[in-house]
C-alpha cells in the first residue's frame, strides 16, 4: 500500500495539471492579443502584467500577473528574471514558449512587436489545429456513447425474450439465475442512466462553452421540476389515478412530466443564446468597421458610434444602439463595458469588447493595433464556424439512435407476443397484458434515455448543459411519436395475422 498511494496521488495530480494546462492554453491566444496591442501603443512589459491583474475575464492570467506583480515590487525581481522563472514551473508547453521567446527578444534588443505578431500567428493556428483535434475526441466520444445505446438496445432486447418466453426455463431450473422485473428496472432506470451521465461528465471536461454566467435556464428548471415530480408522484400513489398507469397512457403521461421539466428553460435559453450568438457572429465585422473608420482618420470614439450604426447583425443591434446611446451622452468606455457583460455572456465577445477598450485607453486605439485586434477576431470566428459545422451531424445521429432504439424495441416485443400465439415449439402463449406491461416499462425507459441523450448532445454540440433543455425536449416528442407508430401499425398488423 505505501508503493501504490504515491502512485494514486501521482495520477490525480497529473490529472489537476492537464486541468490547468488547458485554461492556461484556452486563455493563452487572449493574452497575447493582449500584450501585442499593448506593446503596439508603446506600453512596457510590466504595465501590460499589470493590465492582466484587472481582467477578470481571464482568471488564470490574472493569478498569473498577480504572482509575477508580487515578487516584482516585494522580492525585487526584474519582470523579465521573474517571466523566466515562470516559464520553468508552468506546465503549459505553450505558454512557456511565449514567455521564454517574449523574455529573449527582449534581452537581444529584438523587435517586440514583430515577435508577438508572430507568436501569436502560431497561437491561432495551434489553437485551430487543437480545436481539430477536440472534435475528434468529441467524434470518438459520442461513438462510444452510440455503442453503449446499441449494447443497452441488445440487452432490451434479451430481456424481452427471456420474460416472455419459456425457452430459457431449462436454465431457471438447473438453478440459473432468472429474469424478473426488478432487475430490468435496475437496468432501465439505474444503470443506464448512470453509464449516460458519466459520458456527461467526460463530455463536460472535453468541451467548454463560450457562455460565461448564464443560469437563467437553471433557475428556471426549478418550479417545473416540482410540479413534474408532483404529477408522477400523485399518479404513483393516488389510486383514483390508476388509470393513468395503463398501457397507452402512461408513457404519454412520462412523456408530459419531461417535456414540462424541458420546455420552460429550453425557451429561456434559446433566448438567451440568440442574442450571444449572434454577438459572436457580428463581432468580427464590427472591428472591422471599427478598424476602416479609424483608418480614415476618425477618433476611436467616432469610430466606434460610426461601426454602431451598422444594420444586419441581429439581436446585437439591440447592444450596439446601447453602446451608441451612452458614447453620445459621454459615458466613460469603462462604464459602457460593464453594461455590455450584464447584457453579453459570451467570453470571446467580452473578451475582444475589453481588449478594444483596453487598448483605446491607453494608446488611444491606433489603427495599426486595431488592425491586429480585428485579423485575430476574424480567424478566431473562422475557428469557431468550422467546430460547429464540424459537430452539426452528431444532433442529427441523435435522432437516428432515438428513432431506432424506440421502433426496434417495440417491433422485437410484438413479434414475441406474436410468435407465443402461434405454439412455436418451446414457447408457451403470452398473454396480451403481459405485452402490454412489457412494451409499458421499455417505452418508459426509453424515454427517459432520450431525455437524458439530450443533454448529453446539448453539451457536445454547444458546450452547455443548458442547451440540453432543447434537445431533450425534441428527442423526447421523436422517441414517443416513433413509439405510437410502431405500436399501432406492428399491434394492427399481428392483431390481423393471429
Amino acid at each position: 500500500m505505501l508503493i501504490k498511494k504515491p502512485k494514486i496521488l501521482g495520477w490525480v495530480l497529473n490529472l489537476f495539471a492537464k486541468e490547468d494546462s488547458s485554461q492556461i492554453n484556452i486563455e493563452l491566444p487572449f493574452a497575447a492579443l493582449l500584450f501585442t496591442l499593448l506593446a503596439a501603443s508603446g506600453v512596457t512589459i510590466y504595465e501590460s502584467w499589470r493590465k492582466l491583474c484587472k481582467i477578470d475575464l481571464l482568471p488564470n492570467f490574472q493569478k498569473e500577473a498577480r504572482e509575477i506583480i508580487r515578487q516584482v515590487e516585494v522580492l525585487g525581481y526584474d519582470p523579465l528574471t521573474v517571466m523566466y522563472r515562470r516559464a520553468e514551473k508552468t506546465r503549459s508547453k505553450n505558454y512557456r514558449e511565449f514567455l521564454l521567446g517574449y523574455v529573449s527578444a527582449v534581452r537581444s534588443g529584438g523587435n517586440i512587436v514583430s515577435y508577438l505578431k508572430s507568436k501569436l500567428r502560431s497561437i491561432f493556428e495551434v489553437q485551430s489545429a487543437a480545436a481539430i483535434r477536440s472534435i475528434e475526441r468529441l467524434g470518438t466520444l459520442v461513438e462510444a456513447y452510440a455503442v453503449m445505446l446499441i449494447v443497452t438496445l441488445c440487452s432490451y432486447i434479451l430481456f424481452i425474450v427471456f420474460a416472455t418466453t419459456a425457452v430459457f426455463e431449462p436454465m431457471k431450473i438447473s438453478g440459473a439465475p432468472g429474469v424478473d422485473t426488478t432487475t430490468v428496472c435496475i437496468l432501465i432506470f439505474f444503470v443506464t442512466p448512470l453509464i449516460s451521465i458519466l459520458f456527461m461528465i467526460i463530455a463536460n471536461a472535453e468541451r467548454k462553452s463560450n457562455l460565461i454566467g448564464v443560469t437563467q435556464p437553471y433557475r428556471a428548471v426549478i418550479i417545473p421540476l416540482i410540479i413534474a415530480a408532483a404529477v408522477m408522484v400523485a399518479v404513483a400513489l393516488f389510486p383514483p389515478l390508476e388509470s393513468l398507469k395503463s398501457f397507452t397512457i402512461f408513457p404519454a403521461v412520462v412523456t408530459a412530466s419531461l417535456l414540462i421539466i424541458s420546455i420552460p428553460p429550453a425557451l429561456v435559453y434559446i433566448r438567451i443564446a440568440k442574442v450571444n450568438n449572434d454577438a459572436e457572429n457580428s463581432m468580427p465585422s464590427f472591428l472591422r468597421d471599427v478598424t476602416e473608420a479609424r483608418k480614415t482618420g476618425l477618433s476611436p470614439e467616432k469610430s466606434i458610434i460610426h461601426a454602431t450604426k451598422r444594420t444586419g447583425y441581429g439581436r446585437f443591434c439591440e447592444t450596439l444602439n446601447l453602446i451608441r446611446s451612452q458614447m453620445e451622452w459621454g459615458v466613460s468606455l469603462k462604464k459602457i463595458f460593464v453594461n455590455i457583460k450584464n447584457k453579453i455572456h459570451n467570453w470571446p465577445v467580452l473578451v475582444n469588447f475589453l481588449i478594444l477598450v483596453e487598448t483605446i485607453k491607453i494608446g488611444g486605439g491606433s489603427a495599426a493595433a486595431l488592425e491586429i485586434l480585428t485579423d485575430y477576431g476574424e480567424k478566431q470566428k473562422d475557428v469557431e464556424v468550422n467546430k460547429k459545422s464540424l459537430l452539426k451531424p452528431y444532433v442529427i445521429l441523435a435522432f437516428i439512435w432515438s428513432v431506432l432504439i424506440a421502433l426496434t424495441t417495440t417491433m422485437v416485443a410484438t413479434t414475441v407476443w406474436a410468435l407465443t400465439q402461434i405454439s412455436l415449439p418451446g414457447s408457451v402463449a403470452m398473454p396480451l397484458a403481459v405485452m402490454q406491461n412489457q412494451i409499458n416499462l421499455f417505452s418508459t425507459g426509453i424515454i427517459l434515455q432520450c431525455w437524458l441523450s439530450g443533454f448529453f448532445v446539448g453539451k457536445v454540440n454547444e458546450g452547455t448543459f443548458a442547451a440540453g433543455f432543447k434537445y431533450s425536449a425534441m428527442l423526447v416528442i421523436t422517441a414517443y411519436i416513433s413509439l405510437l407508430i410502431s405500436q399501432n401499425f406492428l399491434g394492427g398488423m399481428y392483431a390481423a395475422v393471429v
